[in-house]
């Protein structure tokens, strides 16, 4: 195999693996966002369960793309939650620009000693905008486009 053909399968793979990540670029996972991680699960380097957003369904995706097994995901990392949006007090912002600049998805909007507000759309609840604001008028709140958890059925045990 050829070097440029082993570089194809492996970007292959990459983006195979990135496209099961959720894209938050939360860096809960120690990387600096979704595809430096996914080229650590290509290589070996990352176990596959550090992606809180992503979830347990998230693992069993990757454990089956990558024939790794199902594990539990690393608390280290930070729980599995429903997806959630920021959402900016309005009233107490000072417009500092610090959450603009900690946002990696641009999705907070304002200017320098006015309000600012969230694209919620945008938003993917990666909660970087939390640690820099200096007033704390910033809460994650549930993702008003997130489709509704539906409980498990109950199923018998077999015998």
């Amino acid at each position: 195999m050829t070097a440029s053909a082993t570089a194809t399968g492996f970007e292959a793979l990459v983006a195979r693996i990135d496209a099961l990540l959720p894209q938050t670029q939360c860096r809960r996972c120690g990387y600096p966002a979704c595809r430096p991680y996914a080229e650590a699960i290509a290589r070996d380097e990352a176990p596959i369960n550090r992606c809180p957003p992503g979830g347990m369904a998230g693992v069993r995706a990757l454990a089956r793309l990558t024939g790794q097994p199902v594990v539990a995901l690393d608390p280290g990392c930070g729980e599995e939650t429903p997806s959630r949006v920021a959402l900016i007090d309005e009233d107490a912002c000072i417009g500092c620009t610090k959450c603009i600049q900690a946002c990696p998805v641009d999705a907070i909007v304002g200017a320098g000693r006015l309000m600012h507000t969230v694209i919620a759309g945008l938003c993917t609840g990666c909660e970087l905008c939390l640690p820099p604001c200096p007033v704390d008028c910033i809460a994650m709140v549930p993702d008003p486009s997130a489709p509704p958890r539906l409980p498990r059925p109950v199923l018998p045990c077999p015998p």
